[in-house]
């Protein structure tokens, strides 16, 4: 690997006086807090979800269709787009949802109070809690869910935040900081590799949450989708994860939840918002 130089010293005090660079760098801020007042929307169902199709997004959109789809009507829900480029996770009514700015945020208004649910690995938790679906009940099962959803929790910011930032939306190509990032992402797919070598699912025989977290980022990648980096990262020599990928792409929750809150890609696979199941239909036709 090629060493780079630079002549950047770090000032004694770090401040922000400029924006960073890259595709999202107006949605990153070193301070919290609404910077607008406007309330969210609200539909007919009591699960409220804003959200965008990102891979943490699509993870709990994944959930509420697999919970329909196993006859679960009080899934049913409204997902609301969350424009991030626009900075529509800053409104006053989103941070009351997740102080955090980041979505996808949920609002459960079949409690009284309503109850907020934010940070997409909690959401999975609590919607699983509250149908008694796609959560061993095994408690050794359970906890090796738990494992792995905890897994991603933790594993995805290097997968995104690290080397999607640098590979795909960095304002230059740093090469130091691209094979960093590549190889912990690589290390992943290993670990991810040789688990699913002795498991069809990510807890054993029993498809669960822990699937649909690590689905909707590796599975994802390893169908060459994500950042457009299949090739670069070989993702074809995974065979373990290509399998389990291929299973679960072809439920049809999956395909149906990956759709929502989608505003890019091919117009067929675009559903902006979802407030019936219906909606879908008008996807088919189009």
């Amino acid at each position: 690997m090629a060493q780079e130089v630079s002549d950047y010293t770090p000032a004694d005090v770090w401040q922000w006086d400029r924006e960073s660079g890259g595709r999202f760098a107006n949605i990153n801020r070193p301070v919290s807090g609404a910077l607008v007042e406007k309330d969210l929307p609200k539909g007919k169902h009591p699960l409220q979800l804003y959200s965008l199709a990102t891979p943490n997004g699509v993870k709990v959109t994944i959930m509420l269709e697999e919970l329909l789809a196993l006859g679960h009507a009080g899934a049913e829900y409204d997902a609301w787009i969350i424009d991030i480029i626009e900075g529509e996770q800053f409104t006053s009514g989103f941070v009351e949802a997740n102080p955090n700015s980041k979505i996808p945020a949920m609002m459960d208004h079949s409690s009284n109070p309503v109850t907020r649910v934010f940070e997409s690995g909690s959401i999975l938790l609590y919607l699983a809690e509250k149908f008694g679906a796609f959560i061993p009940a095994d408690s050794t099962a359970k906890t090796e869910c738990m494992n792995w959803l905890m897994w991603q929790m933790g594993s995805a910011p290097y997968l995104g935040g690290g080397f999607g930032h640098f590979y795909a939306y960095a304002p230059m190509r740093i090469e130091y900081a691209i094979d960093r990032f590549s190889m912990e992402v690589k290390r992943q797919l290993d670990v991810l590799d040789q688990h699913l070598a002795q498991n069809t699912y990510m807890a054993g025989e029993e498809y669960s949450i822990a699937d649909m977290a690590i689905w909707a980022w590796y599975g994802v990648l390893a169908q060459g989708k994500l950042y457009e980096a299949g090739k670069f990262l070989s993702v074809e020599d995974y065979k373990n994860v290509q399998r389990w990928t291929a299973m679960i792409a072809a439920r049809p929750a999956v395909e149906r939840g990956r759709k929502v809150n989608r505003v890019w890609g091919e117009e067929h696979e675009q559903l902006r918002e979802r407030h019936d199941a219906e909606d879908f239909e008008a996807l088919v036709m189009a």
